[in-house]
């Protein structure tokens, strides 16, 4: 863990500089994959990303890309106390959520 707390406007550009990181992983990995960032957080999240990749990907790649996110989250918790939490999901399930939240009255990404 750090040894100093970072101010709210460093703690804001640390989180910006690690979520493009993140991104630029899942990214490099899948090239056509399409991050949202969460305007929610929950509890102590400091920033949550939903990966989207294209229909069909392997189910391997899938854990593959989730582990590397989670690998690299991980180390960037222990190095700056951020946590920032990623989801890999297919294309396919972010419209699901959209039609099941629509019919809610809820807002989607």
């Amino acid at each position: 863990m750090p040894n100093h707390t970072p101010s709210a406007t460093d703690r804001r550009r640390l989180v910006a500089h690690y979520v493009t990181d993140l991104t630029r992983l899942a990214q490099a990995y899948t090239p056509l994959a399409a991050v949202d960032v969460l305007p929610a957080r929950y509890e102590d999240e400091d920033a949550h990303l939903v990966v989207w990749v294209p229909d069909g990907t392997r189910a391997r790649d899938l854990e593959r890309l989730g582990a590397m996110l989670t690998e690299r989250s991980t180390a960037i918790l222990l190095d700056t106390g951020l946590l920032i939490l990623a989801g890999v999901y297919e294309t396919s399930q972010q419209r699901q959520r959209s039609a099941s939240s629509e019919g809610a009255g809820a807002h989607t990404l």
